[in-house]
């Protein structure tokens, strides 16, 4: 599966200049924990995050202190290009989302900006990829039975826990043709090919 297929679009941006109360504002009303700063050609110039807005930004409450706890006079980082990161990874959109999830679960980046041309398109985040996960496997069955069908392969499908099981094709090319076609369908973790297990009967045979 492709960035393309799973990003979110359009992006939810902010502009450098913008305040931290505002970029604060953007990150509540839209349920994100991070959003990518763009300048005026919409270029990424860095990704500000929920971290970035409450750092140093909640005064302390002298009540919980048994000693008084003095302020700094400043400065203060008012402006989201005072506050965010300058050095933000992204990936492009059709980078492969296995590689995006690895860069995510290697980091402690929760969400990626996706790029096409130097622009911000759009934003893929560990909850996009969980949700994936979470497809039942009969949605999934489905999908690809019906993608399988429509490419002319006649194939027996089985879907247990993302892992894909198909009852052929014989021939080495439509194994792989159907391979790159189940590859598509969001919520897969799996595939490979075999015939279904024999149903088991409730009796069974008694010994004796």
């Amino acid at each position: 599966m492709l960035v393309r297929e799973l990003m979110s679009t359009p992006a939810v941006t902010v502009r450098p200049d913008a305040s931290v109360k505002e970029a604060a504002r953007q990150l509540t009303e839209h349920g994100i924990t991070a959003m990518p700063v763009v300048d005026r050609a919409g270029a990424l110039v860095g990704v500000i995050s929920e971290a970035d807005v409450i750092r140093d930004a909640v005064l302390p409450d002298q009540r919980a202190h048994e000693r008084p706890v003095y302020l700094t006079d400043g400065p203060y980082g008012t402006r989201v290009r005072d506050v965010m990161s300058h050095f933000p990874l992204s990936v492009r959109t059709d980078a492969d989302l296995a590689a995006a999830a690895e860069l995510m679960t290697g980091t402690a980046v929760k969400s990626l900006p996706v790029v096409e041309r130097g622009v911000v398109v759009g934003m893929v985040s560990r909850r996009d990829i969980v949700a994936v996960l979470a497809r039942s496997d009969q949605r999934i069955e489905g999908e690809v039975d019906e993608l399988l069908r429509s490419a002319g392969l006649d194939v027996s499908v089985e879907v247990v826990d993302g892992v894909v099981v198909l009852d052929g094709p014989e021939e080495t090319h439509q194994q792989e043709m159907a391979r790159v076609l189940v590859g598509t369908v969001q919520g897969v973790v799996g595939i490979r090919f075999g015939r279904r297990p024999a149903s088991r009967g409730h009796g069974g045979a008694s010994g004796g």
